[in-house]
């Protein structure tokens, strides 16, 4: 990779029903590592609140399939404020790329209240980036997206597949952190996301392991479903 390229990385996704998590995860649970942040199921509750232009522009660059965009959120786990990361993850394509760096509850507060100052003078690539978005695009941010991860994972091409379930909205909501938040489910059914993410090529073993799912690729975005209650014209 030339130098100063972003790091990127293939991502797969795919809608499954409930039939075929059991069959994967115990599947994945024998031949692959248990990501190490999960409790004794397995598990995390992960929670994002994501940014948005005053336009909705990355809303509607998804929508309309653009090749190259941009998203912008800070995700905390388990609904606690011990670890708090502002995320930045482009699409190149069928690549992606994600920087990420944590930051104190205090500056994620600010951030929520759409305040970005003093990040001018910053030597933090990403929080110089989100008060140009903020100064210029009016960031700000529009919903809470939640949902349970379990996650396996391979040394080989740093393999990560993932589990997302009971996947749920905050609606118009920019409480981030508090525990008891109102949400609903989006979807209409049952399904669960299945994420496969790999550097370079994905390793046979875990080809073979994903052909018992009927499911075809799908370009899912828990950020688009979640936002799908507001009146927009879609």
């Amino acid at each position: 990779m030339a130098r100063g390229m972003p790091r990127v990385r293939h991502e797969l996704k795919y809608y499954i029903n409930y039939g075929e998590y059991v069959h994967l995860s115990r599947t994945f649970d024998l031949c692959l590592d248990r990501d190490p942040s999960g409790n004794e199921h397995n598990e995390y509750a992960v929670r994002s609140l994501y940014f948005d232009t005053v336009f909705d522009d990355f809303l509607y660059e998804k929508i309309a399939g653009v090749e190259l965009r941009k998203k912008y959120r800070i995700r905390i786990y388990n609904f606690c404020d011990n670890t708090i990361k502002l995320e930045s993850k482009s699409k190149y394509g069928d690549l992606i790329s994600k920087q990420s760096v944590e930051i104190p509850r205090e500056l994620a507060d600010q951030l929520i209240a759409c305040d970005p100052s003093g990040l001018e003078r910053t030597s933090v690539p990403l929080l110089h980036e989100i008060f140009r978005e903020m100064k210029t695009r009016l960031l700000r941010p529009v919903v809470i997206v939640d949902y349970v991860r379990e996650a396996y994972t391979h040394p080989a091409e740093e393999v990560r597949v993932t589990f997302d379930k009971k996947l749920r909205t905050g609606l118009l909501s920019s409480e981030l952190f508090d525990p008891y938040l109102p949400t609903v489910p989006p979807l209409d059914n049952d399904l669960l996301v299945l994420e496969v993410k790999y550097n370079r090529v994905l390793p046979d073993m875990v080809q073979r392991l994903l052909t018992g799912i009927s499911a075809s690729r799908s370009a899912i975005s828990k950020y688009v479903i979640c936002r799908r209650f507001e009146e927009k014209e879609y």
